[in-house]
């Protein structure tokens, strides 16, 4: 048995898990929070059988995609603000962070 935990950007957490449904996965969806730009992503935590990771993996790839987005840059903490010059930059967002992890023991009451 496999952990698979997924990061996404909340744009894409919706259409990741009406499509892992689709395919019998069963998800836990937890609220997360990025560190670089700070924004919403969402946490997904899939229990599967070894033989259904490359499927599940499959579903992960096909529905989330990444895409350049102009973000402003927070200001610096500590120092002078008066001299820093939010410039719009542009960033990849989206996509998936995957995980997969071998579970020793699985429970459920």
């Amino acid at each position: 048995m496999k952990l698979i935990i997924v990061v996404v950007q909340d744009q894409d957490s919706n259409k990741l898990l009406n499509a892992l449904m689709d395919h019998n996965f069963r998800v836990t969806k937890l609220s997360s929070t990025g560190g670089f730009l700070k924004s919403g992503n969402t946490t997904f935590m899939i229990g599967t059988e070894d033989i259904r990771v490359d499927k599940a993996l499959q579903v992960i790839q096909d529905n989330c995609k990444s895409r350049e987005q102009l973000v402003t840059p927070v200001s610096p903490m500590g120092g002078n603000a008066d001299s820093f010059i939010p410039y719009p930059v542009e960033v990849e967002v989206g996509g998936a962070t995957v995980f997969v992890v071998p579970v020793e023991q699985f429970l459920q009451f």
